[in-house]
């Protein structure tokens, strides 16, 4: 168990957290919450032991072992497989004690090192790390390949694989959905879901917070609390609790008003002297209770298009790719690309990364040229296109009004701090530099620069990078009123979902329309069992998406059986859980019970969470 007592934590003059008093048992996987800056990040430190508490305490078990993420990775010249090997450190030194005995011709240390891998069960421990490799996405022909030659994001995911290769009770995870593809983070999801230890993650990724939390702990205004269930249940806890220090405020406020009336009336007449100073007591007495401060609602906006043709933009049998350096040809990455936009189109893009997403976003913007095929765009096509780099591009040293100016020379300044106002640089903020912004202002300090030219067509890689949940929902909302088209590629499941009505699938060098929501992606991408896209026997991805269970005739009697009997567990599990979360959910009983009811109640949850995940994975490899 991880207990923090009356802690306490600052991070220069500022509180981040005051008086935090929470227990967090084994086995449970909790979702850490709360807007930018609250002390998420900080939190972790003081559990890794790199910040001191400045009051309470902090205990953890004794010789627990944690597991994290390393925020940079040198340019090794190691393999990314033996990197990511040397997380189980102690595996990965007698794996190379036995590669210097075999160079030494020492048989007998060679012995005793496959003596010592067999107590370890280490001898599949370069298969696991090759499967971790494979699950974030790295191709078999990468697993050799030095740490030094990928790129940034790369190198995230090799951390991400090294942490997870780790033997840890306690994992902490800082937004690991960052810099991975949809693919890779329902995959890590399923990882996630058979850890054994303790989990914290930070995420600003509602669906997958939904799809792995136990618990919820909110930081807010330097308090923690911690709430049973997903996000989602979250959500709905601190609505209903905000609602009713609402009603309690107001009943109280109607009492304080009745009693002052009564003092100011009679407290100066003798014969109602003592009834007035009874109702001063009790005015003092009351207790208190706080107004829901309403937390300030983000709404942004992109604006109705100066102009919006039906037909905007289109590439009839594109190839798409790279144009040879000097020492080189063409570098074709997509071919036979038949895609086109039209107004009120919402299309996201599912796919790898490095299969080609991004090459023909590239392509629709006209950044990258057709190495084939042609493109045809409408004479008043207007696009509004954001990436990685458009993030960066941001001028250092300039304000969110230098942009606008660079953009629109001739508008009045009030123009432009009207609407920084409303993309939430208000003030003073619209003059700060830059270089002083967080990567989540940057992020939408981009969107609004782009917000300003009213496009179109957007087309949007991985906004969402960098935003917090009150952004992402701000942006799903401005996107889904948006007249225009809107191609997308995210990893957010809530945002994609919410804006996309059609899908299409870019892999293996192909563009294809996929037949199905994410729901039946995800339910794909399990059913292919690890299977390459280069497989000739892979069906095509819409006929992938339409294959269903197999007709009942078809089906062995004692699966049959056996798929009855999973989905009648799973019906108890469900009625189970919902009575442990609503026990969970009840005030009283953190002001009643002890803490060994709150431990028990914790502990079964955690099992018929668990027991839920297997059946759910047989039931999908019967059905």
């Amino acid at each position: 168990m991880i207990s923090f007592r009356n802690f306490s934590l600052r991070r220069g003059q500022r509180l981040l957290l005051s008086q935090m008093d929470i227990a967090l048992h084994a086995g449970w996987r909790v979702g850490v919450v709360g807007r930018n800056g609250c002390g998420k990040s900080s939190l972790f430190a003081a559990l890794m032991g790199e910040l001191e508490p400045d009051a309470g305490d902090l205990d953890l078990p004794a010789r627990v072992r944690i597991a994290s993420v390393a925020q940079e990775t040198p340019a090794l010249p190691d393999s990314a497989l033996d990197f990511v090997l040397s997380g189980d450190a102690e595996v990965a030194n007698v794996l190379r004690a036995e590669a210097d005995a075999m160079t030494r011709e020492d048989f007998e240390a060679v012995a005793q090192a496959h003596q010592r891998l067999a107590e370890m069960n280490g001898y599949d421990a370069p298969a696991r790390a090759g499967r971790l490799l494979h699950g974030l996405g790295f191709t078999p022909d990468t697993h050799d390949r030095a740490v030094s030659t990928f790129s940034g994001g790369w190198r995230v995911r090799l951390n991400l694989a090294r942490a997870l290769m780790m033997p840890s009770d306690l994992l902490l995870l800082d937004e690991p959905t960052n810099h991975l593809d949809l693919d890779a983070v329902l995959w890590l999801e399923q990882w996630l879901l058979k850890y054994p230890g303790t989990l914290l993650v930070i995420s600003h990724d509602r669906e997958f917070l939904d799809g792995i939390s136990t618990h919820t702990l909110h930081l807010h205004e330097g308090r923690a609390k911690l709430y049973s269930g997903d996000y989602t249940s979250f959500e709905r806890q601190r609505a209903e609790q905000l609602r009713q220090q609402q009603i309690a405020f107001e009943k109280e406020q109607v009492e304080r008003a009745h009693l002052q009336k009564f003092i100011d009336r009679f407290k100066a007449k003798a014969s109602k002297a003592r009834q007035a100073q009874s109702r001063m007591k009790r005015l003092e007495k009351l207790a208190g209770t706080e107004a829901v401060r309403a937390e300030r609602a983000l709404h942004i906006a992109f604006g109705e298009p100066l102009k919006l043709p039906t037909s905007l933009i289109r590439i009839g049998q594109g190839e798409c790719g790279y144009h040879g350096e000097a020492d080189g040809g063409p570098l074709p990455i997509l071919r036979g690309v038949g895609f086109g936009l039209e107004s009120g189109d919402r299309i996201g893009l599912l796919g790898p990364n490095g299969a080609g997403k991004s090459t023909l976003v590239k392509s629709l913007v006209g950044e990258l040229p057709l190495l084939a095929g042609e493109r045809n765009a409408h004479p008043d096509l207007r696009i509004g296109y954001f990436a990685q780099h458009t993030v960066e591009s941001l001028r250092e040293g300039a304000s969110p009004i230098n942009h606008l100016q660079d953009i629109a020379p001739g508008e009045s300044q009030q123009a432009f701090r009207d609407f920084l106002g409303r993309w939430n640089f208000p003030g003073d903020r619209a003059f700060e530099s830059v270089d002083g912004f967080s990567g989540g202002e940057r992020a939408r300090l981009a969107l609004a620069l782009i917000a300003w030219q009213r496009p179109n067509v957007l087309l949007l890689d991985e906004p969402t990078n960098h935003l917090d949940l009150d952004m992402r929902e701000a942006l799903a909302e401005a996107l889904s009123d948006f007249p225009g088209a809107i191609v997308l590629v995210s990893h957010d499941r809530h945002l994609i979902g919410l804006v996309c009505d059609t899908f299409w699938r870019v892999a293996g060098g192909k563009v294809e329309e996929f037949d199905g929501d994410l729901d039946a992606y995800a339910a794909w991408l399990r059913s292919r069992n690890g299977e390459n896209d280069t497989d000739a026997k892979k069906p095509s991805v819409r006929s992938a998406a339409k294959t269903g269970p197999a007709p009942r005739k078809a089906i062995d009697p004692t699966v049959s059986r056996r798929i009855k009997r999973i989905e009648a567990r799973l019906e108890e599990i469900r009625v189970a859980r919902e009575v442990v979360e609503a026990e969970l959910g009840d005030p009283m009983l953190y002001e009643n019970a002890g803490a060994q009811r709150i431990a028990e109640l914790g502990f079964q949850q955690a099992q018929l969470a668990r027991e839920q995940d297997e059946l759910e994975s047989e039931w999908l490899e019967l059905a």
